[in-house]
């Protein structure tokens, strides 16, 4: 939107949600970003300093607002698109609020709405509750509980330290989890990312990059790792009606779940263009897909661009998709 509204072209914004925020609206009370303020804004806008070092979640919701209305942004909203259409030279944007005609579409989804839940051993027995983190509200819920919660990344040990301080619980991973160094949080790992997209841009070899999956330790994580709360098992092999079962025959009462186990693109409204791949991507050439050239992606992780999935790094990409739109359609015609 930012970028657009720098052009000659007409578009509109088409938003599920019944306000601004997008995902962020969703999730827990107490979730930080893991770099500060200035490290974590859009396009044109820094976003303002609330006087925490990581901001919270409702300072989040709080800046995509003010700057949907900085920028008066031309925003639908609720609406949530059901399908995409090849119509003529044109898409068409099948809603639940009516149809839209557009020569170009961007689809910025994310993932928040495709959460992935594992299915274990014993999952239809287990008579417990079980949730995905997108589903986590608040610690209160669960005081008193035995609890488990699945995932080594920094979701799984932001719950985990909020929850230990209300009830029993046990973080249970597949694979140990890497904790970055207390100095290193998300500017670190955004400029790592930058430094490899412009290697590879220039031909050169490009240098070794953390994971954005390894816990960044802010103040909530540091101080449950001094009580020794982030101390993992691995993964349970099973559930039976009760609880939970290892390997060795170790058996848990468990009275509900916390499954901190990531998400996949979500992408179900593109199903009727044909171009989801197995892998349940789209294929692109940088954002634009391969096999519908009036469609593009943008926000969805590194195979869009490096960091597009974060709110400092999905600005290049979406400056660049603008720009191919802009080419491909010129000045002056209908876009959504």
């Amino acid at each position: 939107g930012y970028y657009l509204r720098r052009t000659g072209l007409s578009f509109v914004l088409l938003d599920a949600e019944p306000a601004p925020g997008g995902a962020w609206r969703e999730t827990w009370p107490s979730l930080r970003l893991f770099s500060p303020a200035q490290w974590s804004s859009l396009p044109g806008w820094m976003m303002p300093s609330s006087g925490e070092e990581y901001p919270s979640r409702d300072d989040v919701v709080g800046y995509l607002d003010a700057y949907e209305q900085r920028y008066q942004l031309p925003v639908e909203r609720p609406v949530r698109v059901r399908a995409v259409h090849r119509r003529d030279d044109r898409l068409l944007i099948e809603t639940d609020r009516g149809a839209w005609s557009a020569r170009a579409v961007v689809s910025a989804t994310g993932t928040w709405a495709n959460p992935v839940m594992p299915v274990v051993p014993g999952s239809a027995l287990f008579r417990g509750m079980q949730l995905h983190s997108a589903h986590y509200s608040r610690p209160e819920l669960h005081r008193g509980q035995h609890t488990i919660v699945v995932g080594a990344g920094n979701s799984g040990a932001q719950i985990v330290a909020e929850l230990a301080d209300v009830t029993d619980v046990v973080w249970a991973t597949r694979e140990a989890p890497r904790f970055l160094p207390d100095d290193v949080d998300g500017r670190v790992l955004f400029e790592q990312a930058t430094a490899r997209y412009r290697a590879l841009r220039e031909g050169r070899p490009p240098p070794p990059t953390r994971s954005l999956g390894d816990i960044v330790s802010v103040p909530a994580v540091r101080a449950a790792r001094a009580r020794g709360v982030l101390e993992p098992l691995r993964m349970f092999d099973r559930l039976v009606p009760g609880g939970a079962v290892w390997s060795d025959g170790t058996a848990r009462d468990v009275d509900a779940i916390v499954w901190a186990t990531g998400f996949r693109p979500a992408l179900e409204h593109l199903s009727s263009l044909g171009v989801i791949e197995p892998d349940g991507r789209v294929r692109t050439d940088q954002t634009r897909a391969i096999l519908e050239p009036k469609l593009w992606l943008v926000g969805y992780g590194n195979w869009t661009g490096y960091a597009s999935a974060t709110l400092v790094g999905v600005g290049r990409t979406a400056r660049s998709t603008v720009t191919e739109i802009e080419a491909m359609i010129g000045a002056g015609t209908r876009a959504a």
